[in-house]
């Protein structure tokens, strides 16, 4: 007989900023500044105004944090003495 329960997705579609927070290794205040900012996709939901970022824009954000990331790297010179030139 199959089993009627169905399967639980092992990560949730929202996350809370101390989720986030742990997930990047960083801290709260700076999720919210994210964010606060708007680099950070997030919704406020209830009479708290509690934020919840979808796991799908966390993962976006950090594809573009990537990028960015390869692009700063690419602009700089190949070794440390062209630097000083």
């Amino acid at each position: 007989m199959p089993d009627p329960t169905p399967p639980q997705d092992p990560s949730p579609r929202f996350l809370r900023i101390q989720d986030v927070a742990l997930e990047l290794a960083t801290t709260s205040s700076q999720v919210y500044a994210l964010l606060r900012t708007g680099e950070l996709q997030g919704i406020q939901i209830g009479g708290r105004k509690q934020w919840r970022i979808e796991r799908s824009k966390l993962e976006e954000w950090i594809q573009a944090r990537y990028q960015a990331t390869k692009q700063d790297l690419a602009a700089l010179p190949e070794s440390l003495d062209e630097a000083d030139q």
